[in-house]
């Protein structure tokens, strides 16, 4: 026995509705399921600190370098698990592994040797560093290479070659657009 013709045609009118409501389910479910997935990462950029003049091809650091070092790893050093650098990667050059190794040695890490061009670099430190926090000390003409390449700006000022005090942070979310802060230490 079929159906009235009436019950028959409310269904069919029925149908695009609860596909509708059906697709909207999985479009908000995918959207808290992105959004909880959703992280932020940030890299912090700093040139090498004060290195001898005059004396070697890859010179130490000066006493004054030294200091750099030392109050960089203040600034970087806390343990705590909230906003704790987890990586640090330095050039292969002894003046960049200077600087890095006090940070490196109060946290217990170990300084990954990077002599990547800035570009890559930035891809890898996305991919590697993905929602933590890294450390990078470069040079002063790769440094405002490496903010540029992770921030997607163009306008990062070079950087002197009397300034070795310049931080950069650059915070890179998965939705949205990277921000800058530059600081001085």
């Amino acid at each position: 026995m079929d159906a009235p013709k009436v019950a028959r045609r409310r269904s069919t009118f029925l149908a695009p509705v609860w596909i509708a409501l059906l697709a909207l389910a999985v479009l908000v479910a995918a959207s808290v399921m992105f959004w909880t997935r959703a992280t932020t990462t940030t890299i912090v950029v700093v040139r090498h600190a004060e290195k001898q003049l005059g004396t070697i091809e890859d010179p130490p650091l000066t006493p004054e370098g030294d200091e750099r070092a030392q109050r960089l790893a203040g600034l970087f050093g806390d343990r705590t698990p909230v906003g704790a650098v987890r990586a640090i990667y330095a050039t292969s050059t002894r003046r960049a592994e200077a600087t890095a190794s006090p940070l490196a040695a109060r946290l217990g890490l170990r300084i990954i040797a990077t002599d990547d061009a800035p570009a890559a670099l930035a891809r890898r430190l996305r991919r590697e560093q993905r929602g933590s926090v890294a450390l990078v000390v470069a040079h002063s003409n790769t440094v405002p290479q490496i903010v540029a390449a992770l921030s997607g700006r163009g306008d990062i000022p070079p950087i002197a070659d009397d300034d070795f005090g310049t931080i950069y942070v650059v915070t890179i979310p998965d939705v949205g657009r990277a921000s800058v802060l530059r600081l001085h230490y």
